[in-house]
């Protein structure tokens, strides 16, 4: 992913400068509000980028599980930059409803044209990651995003040179601005979630218990927690009540695996318990 990164980083921030030149040079809104989505999309692929050198640090005495969880922050950081961004585009879409100014239809044409090709071929870099990676999936969101948002800026301004109707750009920006939304939401939605140690939205968590009480021997299970480490690994804890623990270290293996082959659950600690649940403070439904 290192590789996608810098060059998603590299194309992006070049086309930015460009768009941003063309945008004043041609007066389209349309096109400086695409520039600014790219500018924000330019500082989420660095922060993800950054994300994912730090989750591979390893564990220290202070941070016990490294730094794993800045990838969760990136993608919620990522999520909060896109609508930021939005917030810019449609007060000056707005704006320039009402004070509309005549666009250079051909150089928006062309600057988009060439943003709809970086962009599709940045996503492709992280398309492969972007099911298992919540980090990849919000940099593969922004450039999928961009490259429909260009193409939308290169059918608008061909548009308004067939009809010559200015209102045609701000409007534009203004469902660039509602595209954003939709798209970014689903990912500020997971980032939040995963910030708050929720369960990752792909694991039944009753699936999970249903799993860990139907093993050999287990009587019942309590305390049960599963949290991201990060955007790709996950971790869960449990108490697993079982009276007859005579094959204790093989079960703790043969859990830890079905755990990981059904669940994609990597990072298991598992407490044996022999007495009945009554004994644990742990046990109430409403303990964490």
């Amino acid at each position: 992913m290192g590789m996608a990164f810098a060059v998603g980083v590299v194309l992006n921030t070049g086309f930015v400068i460009v768009e941003v030149a063309a945008g004043f040079f041609s007066h389209s809104m349309a096109l400086l509000a695409d520039a600014g989505h790219n500018l924000s999309d330019v500082l989420a692929l660095v922060m993800a980028w950054g994300a994912t050198i730090l989750a591979k640090r390893a564990p220290s005495s202070r941070r016990t599980y490294g730094l794993r969880k800045g990838t969760v922050l990136a993608s919620l950081a990522n999520a909060v930059f896109l609508l930021l961004a939005i917030g810019g585009i449609v007060s000056e879409s707005i704006h320039r409803l009402t004070l509309p100014s005549s666009v250079a239809t051909t150089t928006v044409m062309i600057t988009a044209g060439v943003g709809v090709v970086i962009n599709t071929a940045t996503a492709l870099f992280f398309m492969r990651g972007s099911q298992q990676d919540l980090n990849v999936r919000g940099a593969f969101l922004h450039m999928a995003s961009d490259a429909v948002i260009s193409l939308a800026v290169v059918v608008g301004a061909g548009v308004i040179a067939l009809t010559g109707l200015q209102w045609i750009d701000p409007v534009l920006s203004l469902g660039i601005a509602a595209v954003i939304v939709l798209g970014t939401w689903g990912l500020l939605r997971d980032s939040v979630n995963l910030a708050l140690d929720g369960a990752p939205r792909e694991i039944d968590v009753g699936e999970v218990r249903a799993y860990l009480a139907g093993l050999p021997g287990v009587a019942e299970i309590h305390d049960l927690h599963v949290w991201a480490m990060s955007t790709t690994e996950t971790a869960l804890t449990a108490h697993v009540i079982r009276p007859a623990n005579d094959d204790g270290d093989s079960f703790l293996h043969a859990a830890c695996e079905g755990l990981a082959h059904k669940f994609n659950i990597g990072h298991c600690t598992l407490q044996v318990e022999t007495e009945a649940e009554g004994d644990c403070h742990l046990a109430p439904a409403g303990v964490v």
